[in-house]
């Protein structure tokens, strides 16, 4: 029995790093840019049938291609998650607030909304030309509808929270260009006689209650503001970081030009003074060669002298 349980727990722990596995797989093929998805898509399933898992290669195959506005979304979440993490909060205390404040708090946030939604796009942008994907009108469009439905719709914050968007998200329609904002419907329209009024205190209460929620939710936006505005400043000073690295490189590269061209140089003269002094060896060998034999001559001279002076005195 103990053998049996010792099997079962090695089964979950394979299940489990296979379930692992897929979920990294699909994490990674939503961050593969659109024209390269389809090419990738294939490489990770035909990996999984070739590894046995054969649920966990049907599964990848059945992704689809999300369009580049789903794409950005979904790079704009996995690349800046810290940032992500505190829209989605942002989210929340919005749709919180809407629920209990008057007409003017709610276009006061509107406005507010807008404008992170604005900045937070401009990012996802910024991102997606990083990546090599230059975004059109139309699909920055799309991106911030997907960022104004994320802040309005919970389901639609779970959806892009968990970076997989295959299309991009529409928000409510009461978000959309010239329509009221979310609950001025609601408190526009006559409202059904009560059937007693409140107390004063309860009033009172509501009220306060009001401008506390308004007061988290404005919080919140300043915050979100504050935070896209500092995440610009470190970009830009990445920016200028990154112009001064470009110049040292390109300094870098004359110098290295210049260095390679003075050792072309250094190279070429150790060769010709190689050469001559090769060729000094040969002439002082030669001159030697002519020396022995001079040598060599003049002592034979010498001794034919001895010989002839010998043979005249006798």
């Amino acid at each position: 029995m103990p053998r049996k349980d010792v099997r079962g727990k090695q089964g979950a722990g394979k299940a489990g790093a296979a379930g692992a596995g897929v979920e990294a797989a699909l994490d990674e093929l939503y961050a593969t840019p659109p024209a390269g998805f389809v090419a990738r898509r294939e490489e990770l399933a035909l990996r999984a049938r070739t590894e046995g898992r054969a649920q966990d290669a049907r599964r990848i195959h059945a992704a689809r291609r999300p369009s580049l506005a789903a794409w950005t979304a979904n790079l704009l979440r996995r690349s800046l998650p810290e940032e992500s993490r505190r829209f989605l909060e942002l989210g929340e205390a919005l749709r919180e607030a809407y629920g209990s404040l008057d007409r003017a708090g709610i276009r006061e946030l509107s406005v507010q909304r807008r404008s992170v939604v604005a900045a937070l796009s401009g990012q996802a942008a910024r991102l997606a030309a990083e990546a090599g994907q230059r975004l059109s009108a139309s699909v920055r469009q799309e991106v911030e509808a997907t960022l104004q439905a994320v802040l309005a719709d919970p389901g639609a914050a779970e959806r892009w929270a968990a970076g997989r968007l295959e299309t991009a998200l529409t928000p409510p329609s009461d978000l959309l260009p010239g329509s009221a904002p979310p609950g001025e419907v609601a408190r526009t329209a006559p409202a059904r006689p009560a059937a007693r009024a409140p107390a004063k205190d309860e009033l009172a209460e509501r009220r306060r209650e009001r401008e506390r929620r308004l007061a988290r939710a404005r919080e919140a936006v300043e915050a979100a503001g504050e935070r896209l505005r500092e995440r610009r400043a470190e970009l830009a000073e990445a920016d200028r970081e990154s112009g001064r690295a470009g110049e040292r490189h390109e300094r870098a590269e004359e110098e290295v030009a210049a260095a390679e061209r003075r050792l072309h140089g250094a190279r070429e003269e150790l060769r010709l003074s190689g050469q001559e002094r090769r060729e000094a060896e040969e002439r002082r060998r030669t001159a030697a060669d002519a020396l022995a034999r001079a040598e060599r001559e003049a002592r034979e001279a010498a001794r034919e002298a001895e010989r002839a002076e010998r043979r005249g005195d006798g």
